[in-house]
């Protein structure tokens, strides 16, 4: 009897992880491709991102093809990122552990969420952001699972689940819309005085542009995050519309700049350059997807995993930060993907969130 359990322990086993290469297979496909607003549909078949050759079934098995084609594209030869494979064999891993530690109905919910962890994690390292399609998208399914798997929300009774992944939900995108709103009025300008004045030019490149003041260089879009965004330039000369100007201070918006009274659209100019002397630059504490974000993983793990996403999420990202800033280059318009920090705290506490109340517990009460 125990070697037909170990039998059937075996099977389901290597039927989760085989399931799990195969989702990240298709994740890959999302990663890829929303950003990008492609259909994850059409074309059905995966494609080499070089060459665009789409791929036979034989090219396509999770991590064996990868491995066996070496990171090539059979076609063109072209480099395959270690993405596909990590991505394929992160998610069976996960599916696996899953399977191991829960009951199976909560077992196929959390198949779904870390799924869309997964997915928002490498789309947010790559783009900074991260698609609606898994943010609303994945707090409409956390609260219909919620629904149908009440003990998702630690009771047996469907009502009450799905009011406390509700309102789970609800506090994910509040407590980071507060941290938001008050970390852009407290942080959202910092002012860089140059060491001597120093050239600049904004040059158009298609629906953004380039934007150099000395070495550093950036694409404008990287500075604006809302409307109201303003971006001072307190200049010793500059050419702006084919005028050349003295002193002046260039005020811009992401699509316009004012000089003096004169207010100028950015998408009737090619180009701005002078010298500058000291900006001063408006920052975001985090995106709008970071809160929609949160959100889908309260709506999967309740009130308290919202609470240790934050938490954890902002230790661990403030780690990263300090330690790119202590070795790596200064860069004014850098950006730090939250989406990852919170997709960490949230599996976290999906795996380990009991056993961490347990133990807090009893540091307060020993």
């Amino acid at each position: 009897m125990s070697n037909s359990l170990a039998g059937y322990d075996f099977f389901f086993s290597a039927v989760a992880f085989a399931l799990g290469a195969v989702v990240g297979s298709f994740l890959n496909v999302c990663i890829y491709r929303l950003p990008l607003d492609l259909s994850v549909n059409e074309p059905r078949r995966s494609f080499c991102p070089s060459c665009k050759k789409q791929l036979t079934w034989y090219q396509n098995i999770p991590m064996l093809s990868w491995t066996f084609l070496r990171g090539r594209c059979a076609n063109c030869g072209s480099r395959i990122a270690f993405r596909y494979f990590a991505v394929e064999l992160l998610t069976a891993l996960l599916f696996l552990c899953a399977w191991k530690f829960f009951p199976w109905p909560m077992a196929i919910v959390y198949w779904v969420f870390v799924s869309l962890l997964v997915a928002a994690t490498f789309i947010d390292f790559e783009h900074f952001i991260i698609p609606d399609e898994i943010t609303i998208g994945g707090t409409g399914a956390g609260i219909v699972a919620s629904f149908i798997v009440p003990e998702l929300m630690n009771t047996a009774s469907r009502g009450r689940a799905l009011l406390t992944s509700a309102l789970s939900a609800a506090l994910g995108y509040v407590v980071l819309w507060i941290v938001l709103e008050a970390g852009k009025k407290v942080f959202g300008k910092k002012k860089i005085r140059l060491d001597a004045p120093t050239p600049f030019t904004w040059t158009r490149k298609g629906d953004d542009a380039d934007f150099v003041v000395g070495e550093e260089q950036g694409s404008w879009s990287d500075y604006f995050a809302r409307e109201t965004d303003r971006l001072i330039l307190h200049c010793d000369e500059a050419i702006v519309a084919g005028r050349t100007l003295g002193a002046a201070d260039l005020q811009f918006h992401y699509n316009r700049v004012q000089v003096g009274d004169d207010e100028i659209a950015l998408d009737t100019l090619d180009r701005i350059s002078g010298v500058v002397r000291e900006l001063e630059i408006p920052r975001e504490a985090m995106g709008r997807g970071d809160l929609k974000f949160l959100a889908a993983i309260g709506a999967f793990l309740g009130w308290r995993a919202v609470l240790f996403s934050v938490f954890a999420g902002s230790l661990l990202g403030s780690f990263v930060g300090l330690g790119t800033l202590l070795i790596g280059k200064r860069v004014w318009s850098a950006k730090l993907p939250f989406g990852p920090y919170l997709a960490l705290g949230g599996l976290v506490w999906m795996f380990f969130g009991e056993a961490l109340v347990t133990w807090y517990t009893g540091l307060l009460n020993p």
